[in-house]
């Protein structure tokens, strides 16, 4: 396993690199430094004022490779933009946000628990809740229960996440008080200001969690192993609860592994709508103010999550299935 591991770390290494020339061409190629320096620096800049933040921020240098006339040893060639670009973020060497005027790491560091407060509950309770549901349903399958559940999840599908948000907040938060409606605390006390918005992510993703885990589920049922082990005379309860859900591990593992690490990038939605600090609040704002340094970090944390989830995933399925060998 362990060269697989080190294969699979070996191969993202084009994919990394790829994700941070895209970046770098979407922030240096279609923008120049100026029109970049007069949007970060409002209306009606002199030119002065554009001049001195191009060069504080590096952008004055040339784009790929820094070759100049003369013979001047000081100039090295791989001191420009895209080279930097490339340091700052392989080597976690982030730059100052435009608009914080903060480190990104240190935006990072204030942004990742208020967004976990959020995810990793509901993450674990939407686990909790959607499992034995399916479970259950699946059990009952073809029967008037089976359908009424089916059309419920549907339902729930149907309603996007910013209605439950809007009905959350003004029945529970406005109406009867037993949320604040509104904030967050740093401490102990975060958890009477993350606690709906927990129940109404639980919410949002028990339809379709649930239709998913029960299509599994199913699916398994008709393989040729339930039909040998039903006809041994092995009860239904034991079929499915010990052999089904089993097999069925892989499908599962793959949606659950692969959220894990996307519970760092927090949810935008219910961080911008209950004013929760956290990383979707980070990128949103960021987004809005034109800060570049952020957007292309963030960019860059995501791919690596995303990566990094693949690999976690794969490494999951030994857990469960013998079958699978990294040979």
């Amino acid at each position: 396993m362990l060269n697989y591991i080190i294969r699979r770390v070996l191969l993202t290494i084009p994919t990394v690199i790829g994700v941070c020339l895209v970046t770098f061409l979407l922030f240096n190629v279609f923008a120049s430094p100026e029109a970049v320096a007069r949007k970060q620096l409002g209306k009606n800049p002199t030119q002065e004022q554009v001049k001195t933040w191009v060069t504080a921020h590096g952008m004055d240098k040339p784009m790929f490779f820094n070759f100049k006339p003369g013979k001047d040893e000081s100039i090295h060639p791989f001191d420009s933009r895209f080279w930097n670009h490339m340091k700052e973020l392989i080597f976690f060497q982030f730059p100052k946000s435009d608009y914080l005027h903060e480190k990104v790491s240190d935006l990072l560091k204030q942004k990742i628990v208020p967004s976990l407060t959020i995810t990793v509950p509901a993450f674990l309770l939407s686990l909790l809740f959607t499992l034995p549901i399916a479970l259950f349903i699946a059990y009952y399958r073809g029967t008037y229960l089976d359908r009424f559940a089916l059309l419920i999840c549907v339902v729930l599908m149907s309603i996007v996440i910013l209605n439950y948000i809007i009905f959350g907040q003004y029945l529970l938060a406005v109406v009867f008080k037993y949320f604040p409606i509104y904030g967050y605390d740093f401490g102990v006390g975060a958890w009477k200001f993350v606690l709906l918005p927990v129940i109404l992510a639980v919410a949002a993703g028990l339809g379709g969690g649930v239709r998913f885990y029960r299509t599994v589920m199913l699916n398994e049922v008709r393989a040729d192993y339930v039909r040998t082990a039903m006809a041994k005379g092995v009860s239904e309860e034991r079929i499915l609860f010990k052999h089904v859900l089993k097999n069925a591990m892989i499908p599962i593992l793959t949606v659950t592994v692969l959220s894990i690490p996307f519970l760092i990038t927090g949810s935008l939605l219910l961080e911008i709508y209950f004013g929760i600090p956290g990383m979707g609040n980070l990128m949103l704002n960021a987004i809005n103010n034109h800060d570049y340094p952020v957007i292309r970090t963030l960019v860059y944390i995501y791919s690596l999550l995303y990566i990094g989830g693949s690999i976690l995933t794969d490494i999951s399925y030994t857990l469960v299935d013998p079958r699978v060998a990294f040979e």
